[in-house]
């Protein structure tokens, strides 16, 4: 009877460790955890699947579906690294993939890792979506005729894509003036000046940047390592390029755009814009645009001001009922006229001021970065204050009690 026992048990034992075995089996279990979101686990099943049989296609294409899962929520968390790293991983499974390609190639280049993402995208095919990241890529790197090659070739191909003709209609409006431009170069600057603008001038802008990267780049810990680019214009050309509204006194759109003419060197207030616009650099690094204007705004006038404060009269308590909603400040500001734009961006100042020096710059810090993982607003703002157990509503309601009294208010609060 012993003997019989021992046999039944070694042949138990046998059929676990040969169902353990099974490609079936691991097959299964990282289908399980696919479904309940856990792609890194599924991996880590699959690639102990993969070594053991080598040979067996269909778990090589699951993990290179799952690595690819996981790439897709990574870009969409804002985590580009990351998302090029894991579609690598899946393209190596599946080397015939142009798809693959693509979506390396596209997360390569929101990486701004332009090198790697232009060699991956010349490898996707001839379809207009290569071309139109490839035209990107030219963009942002000034080759604005190459850019208008790539994004006319892709226009042939899909002559309804209305982003496209946006792209093809903007760069054409910038390629008269851009191209008669002169160039100049810092550390991590790129300048493109009119050459009619006073010599000397744009020597000044460059080393304001350089200030500025060290400045803001403490107060938000960030400090890029993609060059930026950056154009100075007369007034007149400033206008037909960017079309933005007759307040403006600068612009980022990914490229820094400053009017200067009639300037013959660099002012408080031109460098106080400068700050202005640089800050928008990195909010937009940190967010990847996932931010509201009035937090996007507050943040660049606390630099610009911080070398220019303007004769504004502060808000008070008594201004209540004249300030903006929420969400009017939280969309774009270039559609509202003068004095609404001077109140959204007052009332954005002073908002993000007082989250400043209430909180303090690491709060700011840790918004951005709940921002830049798609967290909305009230969430990030409740992660990041969580020791406070506050949320928007709650900062917006400790920011309006903090105004002053009508005829009490201090110049800069």
């Amino acid at each position: 009877m012993p003997d019989r026992r021992a046999l039944l048990l070694a042949l138990l034992l046998y059929a676990g460790t040969a169902l353990a075995a099974d490609p079936l089996t691991y097959g299964a279990k990282a289908q399980q955890l696919i479904a309940k979101g856990d792609f890194v686990q599924a991996i880590e099943e699959l690639k102990a699947a993969t070594s053991r049989f080598p040979y067996d296609q269909e778990l090589k294409h699951q993990l290179a579906f799952t690595y690819s899962e996981l790439a897709k929520r990574d870009l969409q968390a804002g985590r580009y690294a990351q998302a090029a790293e894991n579609f690598r991983q899946s393209h190596e499974l599946i080397p015939d993939s142009k798809e693959l390609v693509l979506m390396h190639g596209i997360a390569l280049y929101l990486n701004k890792d332009y090198a790697a993402a232009r060699s991956e995208l010349l490898q996707a095919g001839e379809g207009s979506e290569p071309l139109v990241y490839l035209g990107k890529i030219s963009y942002d790197t000034g080759d604005l005729p190459g850019a208008l090659e790539l994004w006319r070739r892709a226009k042939e191909l899909d002559p309804a894509n209305k982003v496209l003709a946006g792209l093809i209609e903007k760069a054409e409006r910038e390629l008269p003036v851009e191209s008669r431009m002169d160039k100049g170069y810092s550390s991590m600057f790129d300048l493109s000046f009119d050459a009619e603008l006073p010599p000397g001038l744009s020597g000044q802008v460059l080393d304001a940047l350089e200030s500025a990267y060290n400045t803001v780049g403490s107060d938000l810990g960030r400090f890029p390592t993609t060059r930026i680019p950056v154009l100075l214009y007369t007034k007149k050309d400033y206008s037909s390029v960017t079309a933005g509204p007759d307040w403006s006194g600068g612009l980022y759109d990914g490229k820094i755009r400053l009017p200067v003419g009639g300037l013959t060197e660099v002012t408080p207030q031109l460098r106080a814009i400068i700050f202005h616009e640089f800050t928008h650099v990195l909010v937009a690094e940190l967010t990847h645009g996932n931010v509201p204007t009035w937090f996007n705004e507050g943040l660049a006038e606390i630099e610009g001001r911080k070398l220019f404060a303007p004769k504004l009269p502060p808000l008070t308590g008594a201004a209540d009922k004249h300030l903006l909603p929420l969400a009017d400040l939280s969309r774009g500001f270039s559609g509202m006229g003068g004095a609404q734009a001077w109140m959204a961006y007052q009332q954005s100042f002073s908002m993000t001021s007082f989250m400043v020096q209430r909180y303090g710059w690491y709060a700011v810090q840790e918004i951005l970065k709940h921002l830049g993982e798609r967290a909305d607003m009230n969430k990030a703002v409740s992660k990041a204050l969580a020791d406070y157990a506050l949320d928007l509503d709650g900062v917006m309601r400790e920011w309006r009690e903090s105004l002053p009294a009508a005829g009490q208010g201090s110049e800069g609060q």
